[in-house]
């Protein structure tokens, strides 16, 4: 299973989200820090739930990052996160 359908899959049974979009941005990163041949080092992920409603920011990225710790990890490098309530 790829990095962002685990990410994917942890993501939906944490938050159950409205709306949830995980944008594999590695290529633009060929050649920085992190970047691993093949991908799936950088990520994007856009992300709505009610599960945030009355959660600062913080809290909230905290939240996400600590859903996909595992493959922060593995192999993810980097997570650009837009996560907002509903």
């Amino acid at each position: 299973m790829t990095y962002a359908k685990r990410m994917q899959q942890k993501l939906t049974e944490a938050f159950a989200p409205e709306a949830l979009e995980i944008i594999d941005e590695s290529e633009a990163h060929r050649g920085h820090g992190g970047y691993q041949e093949g991908g799936e080092t950088h990520f994007k992920i856009v992300i709505k739930a009610a599960a945030f409603n009355g959660m600062s920011r913080v809290a909230q990225q905290r939240a996400v990052m600590a859903a996909v710790k595992q493959e922060l990890d593995e192999r993810v490098h980097a997570l650009a996160l837009v996560v907002s309530g509903v």
